[in-house]
């Protein structure tokens, strides 16, 4: 297992980075179309898709990659019993290193774009139907990550979270930020990416339901693994089977 303060520093950086992609993206978007808001998502979600992708493969070796508390928690919850993944202590730890990261990923991505580098956001995002899309695109994820865990194809992990978020980018009503740490980074820009402080407590809420429901599909779908399965996504779980294999 790889030393706690290196895992950190992994999830602080790929959240970070994550944040940075998602934001600076959707600066770039609205400088290049303005006014033609389908094209402007179309570049967001496709700089997310590589970046996201990217960020998997450089950092899953080293904490799992993560980048998001939602995870974290479900890594914790699925190995609990059988004594692998992190521990509840580990998880809070994971869960600050990804917020900080968030944060700092949207003040970067301001800087670079020569915006305010802390700038709440103005977009409002609280709705009913929008919480629903949280939920659909968390459980989602979630569903993605674990099957792949549970049938041992680890090896397609990056492609197929970041196909699976560029996809729910366009097909749920919130634009699929499914993530706790970077929805609190992006209420630091008020730009394409950004949402309202006041909207970001409905959207984690949404995250955390649309996690447990993750978890319940999984486990109808799956068996419990034994206590010698790779059950949780942290550390060489997720990515470092894939690269033992190659």
């Amino acid at each position: 297992m790889t030393p706690l303060s290196r895992r950190l520093l992994a999830e602080f950086l790929g959240t970070a980075l994550l944040v940075t992609v998602v934001v600076g993206s959707g600066i770039m978007a609205q400088t290049l179309s303005p006014g033609d808001v389908g094209l402007q998502l179309l570049q967001n979600s496709t700089a997310t898709v590589f970046g996201l992708a990217v960020l998997i493969l450089a950092l899953g070796p080293v904490s799992g990659a993560h980048f998001n508390p939602v995870v974290s928690l479900a890594d914790w919850w699925q190995g609990r019993q059988s004594g692998v993944g992190l521990t509840l202590g580990e998880v809070g730890a994971y869960a600050v290193s990804q917020i900080l990261g968030g944060i700092g990923g949207a003040i970067l991505a301001n800087a670079m774009f020569g915006k305010a580098p802390l700038a709440w956001s103005t977009t409002e995002r609280a709705a009913p139907h929008l919480w629903l899309g949280e939920v659909v695109a968390t459980a989602g994820l979630l569903l993605v990550i674990f099957c792949l865990v549970r049938t041992g194809r680890t090896a397609v992990a990056p492609a197929a979270v970041a196909a699976y978020i560029g996809a729910a980018y366009w097909f749920t009503s919130s634009t699929s930020f499914a993530n706790p740490a970077v929805t609190i980074g992006r209420a630091f820009s008020d730009t394409f990416a950004g949402i309202a402080p006041a909207s970001v407590p409905g959207f984690v809420l949404a995250q955390l339901v649309g996690g447990v429901i993750g978890l319940l599909l999984v486990g109808g779908l799956y068996a419990r693994p034994g206590a010698d399965e790779p059950e949780p996504v942290t550390g060489d779980s997720l990515i470092g089977d894939s690269a033992a294999g190659r």
